[in-house]
């Protein structure tokens, strides 16, 4: 990577080799769980946690279904630096009765240690003794997955990068008014601080406004521009791409140069430690994919957010050995929401997400790493049903849809139950990227079912899933033999 070097690197294998050292004694496994834009991750923790805890029956779940996994409960988690997932308020949440609702996005990096005592197969482990895994699930905003890419572009193949993006026909008016402002300026021109401001301001605006677009835009660089938390208003968080970028040496005192020196403490101070401190020292990782929202938006919507699942799975670290530095050995890309369309199309669904993801996969798979596709529903907000229309049986999704949803004239209350036909995804998964699918799938966001929570000495429900517990076994089940 061009924004790394040795003294990482060093610095990186020598934390491996303590967490190895750890290891040994008292076994983890560090589990990265993000999520490209409205994917549910917070939902999926919370839901996760849930039905470990409380003993869900998960058939797809080796350990669970033979009985193995005995127990697993909560522990104080052990980096202390990180705040703790806010497992008990997102539960709530969802368990409010006639008030629950899908729990806030968490805009922050969270932890959570989820302790598992089970049986192990192996029989090392047993002369060992060894018989429980904590599970260290480190929770982290999918925009600073977004910005790993940055470690390896200098300010030119930004620039490069994020103007290309921005003169896109989709996003060319969202950005009209950074743009315009580009052309006004000399970037080899003294610096001025009004005009980095400035540009830097319209540049945010226009990130900002390709988030809260329905276009589903997926790409939007730097990540933390749209979550800057404390560091808003430091230098490290106010610049901008330039236009023609190519030189290294721009000219001293100019604005290009104090762009350039920007960007390049965003990568120093922002992205590095997180990869080096965080990221790096996964042992799977799990990546949560809107791609019901991405149909829902368009032909270019699916496009864009296939060149960002592209892009941000070149910083990944794969494989099955390295001989000092710790290794992302299994990585799961899931499709969401797979409540809102039927069982039938599951797999169509699954296809479309291992299309968009089909050269990170085989990169991955090459260098030993365990690499898999699926269609998830954390928590299950529907059921299916058929209804006749025209003399034809439909299948149907059965659920209630949030107050305010539409769906043609019709807004709903967020009380009355109703049928959606979400309408047919295409057998050739090769057909989204060719083919606008605006207006042909008619998707509405269904309020959480009616999950109470329990009363004293009684046993807690688990929630409704859809593969919750095949994601487990593919993740776990190694682990746990």
């Amino acid at each position: 990577m061009k924004n790394t070097g040795l003294t990482d690197e060093l610095g990186y294998a020598a934390a491996s080799l303590a967490d190895a050292a750890r290891n040994l004694f008292s076994p983890s496994l560090r589990l990265g769980i993000t999520g490209l834009s409205r994917s549910g991750k917070t939902v999926c923790i919370t839901a996760m946690v849930h039905n470990l805890v409380n003993r869900a029956p998960m058939p797809l779940f080796d350990a669970a279904r033979t009985g193995r996994l005995r127990r697993a409960w909560l522990e104080p988690q052990p980096d202390a630096q990180v705040p703790r997932f806010a497992f008990e308020e997102h539960l709530a949440a969802l368990t409010a009765g006639d008030e629950r609702h899908w729990p806030e996005s968490t805009r922050q990096m969270a932890q959570l240690r989820l302790m598992l005592e089970y049986e192990p197969q192996a029989l090392l482990a047993r002369g060992l003794k060894r018989n429980r895994l904590a599970l260290d699930m480190v929770d982290y905003p999918g925009e600073w997955l977004l910005d790993l890419p940055l470690l390896d572009m200098d300010f030119a193949a930004f620039s490069d990068l994020a103007l290309g993006t921005a003169r896109q026909p989709q996003r060319r008016a969202l950005a009209a008014q950074w743009l315009s402002l580009l052309e006004g300026i000399d970037a080899d021109a003294p610096y001025e601080e009004e005009t980095a401001q400035k540009l830097a301001s319209a540049y945010r605006a226009y990130l900002s406004r390709c988030k809260r677009e329905e276009g589903h835009f997926a790409a939007l660089l730097p990540g933390r521009f749209l979550m800057p938390g404390d560091m808003e208003g430091s230098p490290a968080l106010t610049f901008c791409p330039l236009p023609d970028s190519q030189g290294a040496h721009p000219p001293a005192g100019s604005l290009r140069a104090e762009m350039q020196r920007r960007y390049r403490a965003y990568v120093q101070h922002v992205v590095r430690p997180f990869f080096y401190g965080h990221f790096a020292r996964l042992d799977a990782q799990l990546v949560l994919v809107d791609v019901i929202g991405a149909l829902n938006a368009g032909e270019h919507a699916l496009n864009d957010l296939r060149d960002t699942l592209r892009l941000v799975l070149s910083s990944f670290r794969v494989g099955s050995s390295h001989v000092f530095a710790r290794r992302i050995r299994r990585i799961l890309f899931a499709a969401t929401q797979a409540d809102l369309i039927p069982s039938a199309q599951h797999e169509r669904l699954q296809r479309i997400l291992a299309l968009l993801v089909e050269e990170a996969a085989k990169r991955a798979e090459y260098a030993g790493a365990s690499f898999r596709t699926m269609a998830l529903a954390a928590v299950r907000a529907t059921r299916e049903g058929m209804v006749r229309h025209e003399g034809e049986e439909l299948p149907v999704i059965i659920g209630v849809p949030e107050a305010g949803q539409r769906l043609g004239d019709e807004e709903f209350d967020g009380r009355r139950e109703t049928a959606v036909f979400p309408g047919d995804l295409p057998e050739d998964p090769r057909a989204v990227l060719r083919e606008d699918f605006t207006g042909r799938l008619r998707f509405v966001r269904f309020r959480p079912p009616d999950v109470a929570a329990p009363l004293p000495l009684e046993p807690a429900q688990p929630f409704p899933h859809i593969r919750m517990d095949a994601m487990l076994d593919f993740l776990l089940g190694e682990a746990l033999a």
